[in-house]
């Protein structure tokens, strides 16, 4: 029996794994020149009380995005967040794709800077923005 909610062509099992992101699983991304997606089919434990994708879910998962699209456009460096600005504009409902896609706006020697867009199922249901601090990455840890 085929699946009734599949992944969206291009979208691959997330490489990088994180203990905040972990319980989220599974994830997945997908690579579109600069940009980058990140993806999950909302499940209840995404959501809150209501029902509803959690704020919380949609800023992790957009600083996660924004912070690896600008580092992998660096090789051997590393993002910090020095700030995150997330506006809600709509709601995430159980069932649904959620796609988070980062682009880079800026990437300088010391400060990223990126753009999110996030969508559930189609619908852009918030926008976020962040400054990533850059620091370089110890050969013996890449």
């Amino acid at each position: 029996m085929p699946d009734s909610n599949p992944v969206p062509s291009g979208y691959e099992p997330h490489f990088r794994k994180s203990p905040v992101t972990d319980p989220w699983e599974p994830l997945f991304v997908r690579r579109d020149g600069g940009a980058l997606s990140l993806g999950l089919r909302i499940a209840p434990t995404h959501c809150n009380a209501r029902r509803l994708l959690h704020g919380g879910v949609i800023s992790a998962l957009a600083d996660n995005a924004m912070g690896l699209a600008c580092v992998m456009q660096m090789e051997r460096r590393s993002a910090l967040t020095v700030s995150l600005s997330v506006d809600f504009l709509s709601v995430g409902r159980i069932g649904q794709w959620l796609e988070v896609r980062a682009v880079p706006a800026k990437l300088g020697r010391t400060l990223a800077f990126a753009d999110a867009r996030i969508e559930a199922g189609g619908e852009m249901i918030a926008k976020a923005a962040a400054t990533f601090r850059i620091v370089e990455v110890a050969a013996d840890a890449a």
